[in-house]
Formats: C-alpha cells, sequence, structure tokens
C-alpha cells in the first residue's frame, strides 16, 4: 500500500483539474495515490478523471457524488482513504515536483511509534503560483505546534498545507449537513483534532494556490449569508477552544449574525458562552446589516456587467 493519498475534491473545475494531474505525473516519489471525489460536477470532470485512469500513470481513485459542498466532498474522502497519511490539493492547485517526496520523507524521518497519541501529522506551506509563501514561513526552532496555537498564540497567517494521519481523522464524526447549505468550514475538524493531538512543522512548500474568483476564498460573504447554520455550528464550536479573550468575543459577534440569518430565536439559550454571546448582539447586528449590504452590492454588480 501507498504511504499517502493526495485527494481532490472538485466540482466543475475540468479547466483546472488537468493542471493538478499534470503535477502529481512530476511527482519524484511515487508513493502516493489520487483520490478525485466529484462533487456533482455537470462539465466533464468524469471523462476527464476516468480516462487519466485508464492510462495508468498514477493509481487513480474517483468517486462521483450529488453536490454537498466542501465539506461533504471531505466527508466522502476520508471514508475511502486508506493510506497512512492523506493531504488535500484542491481542483485548482498544484503540487511541486518533490511534494510528495517532501511529506513523506519528512514523515518517515521525524514520526516514530511512540508518537502515535500525540502527533496527528504535518503542517506545511502554501506558495502561490510564482512560488511566494502564503502568509510566512514557521519561526525558526519551531518543531511541533497545534493550528490554533500557531495562529492565535504565535501570531502565524496564511494558509498553510495540512496533512493528516488517516487513523487520527476517522477517529472524529464527520462533518454536518445542514439541508440547504452548502458550506461547514473545514477547520472545524482540523481544531477538534487540536484538542488532542499536536503537528510537526515542515517548513517546506507543499502545494502551489491559485485562488479562483469563484472560490471559497474570494466569497466568503455569500458562504456567510447562504449557510448560516453550518457557520453557526462551527463559531460554537469555536468560542469553547479559542486561546485569547478577544478571539472568543469575536466568534460570539459572528455566532450572533449567522443566528440572526437562520432566523433562530433561540441562539441565546443555544450558545456554550451564553454571557459573551450577549455582549457581542449589538455588534453582531452591526455585522449581520454589513453582510447584507456586502452580498446585495456583489449581486448588483455582478448584474451590471
Amino acid at each position: 500500500m501507498k504511504t499517502l493519498t493526495v485527494f481532490t475534491p472538485a466540482y466543475n473545475r475540468a479547466s483546472t483539474i488537468g493542471r493538478t494531474y499534470e503535477s502529481l505525473l512530476r511527482q519524484t516519489c511515487k508513493d502516493f495515490e489520487w483520490l478525485v471525489v466529484d462533487d456533482g460536477s455537470s462539465d466533464n470532470t468524469r471523462e476527464l478523471v476516468e480516462g487519466w485512469a485508464s492510462d495508468g500513470k498514477i493509481p487513480i481513485h474517483y468517486v462521483y457524488q450529488e453536490n454537498q459542498g466542501m465539506h461533504g466532498a471531505h466527508n466522502t474522502a476520508y471514508a475511502n482513504i486508506e493510506t497512512e497519511l492523506n493531504v488535500c490539493i484542491d481542483s485548482d492547485d498544484y503540487m511541486p515536483d518533490d511534494a510528495v517526496e517532501t511529506i513523506v520523507s519528512f514523515w518517515k524521518n521525524n514520526y516514530r511509534d511512540e508518537d502515535k497519541d500525540r502527533i496527528a501529522g504535518i503542517i506545511g506551506l502554501d506558495a502561490d503560483t510564482t512560488g511566494k509563501v502564503i502568509g510566512k514561513e514557521f519561526p525558526d526552532g519551531l518543531k511541533e505546534t497545534t493550528l490554533r496555537d500557531y495562529y492565535e498564540v504565535l501570531g502565524g497567517f496564511g494558509d498553510k498545507k495540512l496533512v493528516y494521519r488517516t487513523e487520527v481523522v476517522k477517529k472524529y464524526p464527520p462533518y454536518p449537513l445542514f439541508e440547504g447549505e452548502r458550506y461547514v468550514g473545514l477547520a472545524l475538524l482540523y481544531n477538534m483534532i487540536d484538542e488532542d493531538y499536536k503537528l510537526l512543522v515542515c517548513n517546506r512548500v507543499m502545494v502551489n494556490v491559485d485562488y479562483q474568483p469563484d472560490g471559497s476564498s474570494f466569497s466568503m460573504w455569500k458562504q456567510y449569508w447562504n449557510n448560516p447554520k453550518g457557520m453557526a455550528y462551527v463559531r460554537k464550536f469555536d468560542m469553547q477552544h479559542a486561546k485569547s479573550l478577544k478571539r472568543r468575543f469575536q466568534l460570539n459577534v459572528h455566532y450572533v449574525n449567522h443566528s440572526i440569518r437562520a432566523r433562530n430565536g433561540k441562539f441565546l439559550s443555544q450558545s456554550p458562552k451564553k454571557l459573551l454571546t450577549f455582549l457581542a448582539i449589538p455588534a453582531g447586528c452591526v455585522l449581520y446589516l454589513v453582510n447584507r449590504h456586502k452580498v446585495k452590492s456583489a449581486a448588483k454588480f455582478k448584474f451590471s456587467k
């Protein structure tokens, strides 16, 4: 069995997923397989991936499902992965030629069996298409961290690439699915894992990211508006585990915003931090109005083009 599964959720990305595939063909280490979860695409994603699978240049497993959103595709991916490690490479991104070699060799050189109860995987770097690191590199000498500690304690910023032990991921519940919604923040699972495990720090680039205009990174206000139940669910978890009072208050403000949008009149009684939620109501109302304005403005701009 291979050591690593590279999994790719895909939704109408036939125009970009070929670049992902080509980068996998160029890998200097072949100790991986590719899992593509087609999340209800209506373009020719299926034909492309099944054609590549037939070519047999790399091992490919293709799974189709009705559209559930990115988190639903991750659920399906984790249910189909059997290798020791897994990493998500989105269908508009690609891997440097030595990325699999970096991951596998770093893991074999730094992970020990006695670490199985405290190490969940690896955190590495993202770079843009020019090779520039997203955010900043990890501090010199940092060997282990959690995702939350990196961002909230060490002041880190920018997307980072996560490689997880499949055995660890499967211990946690799948992302919840809410009727009529297609988004739950992927950080929900990562933050759950943070409560029990740490990540080995690898100061190497593992993916080149090409943010798309219609991707989630460019449409967060719309994500807030269209998926309030999923957003509120994540905020409720995070507000219990955030490291600083400032961050917990920010999460409560967002929770109020999502609850108003979801028309949940019981949001205060359902909050795990009732006092902070009560104090956050004014700011949450303002954020709701800003959110509504952003979505309406974006819709008008799109219509007028």
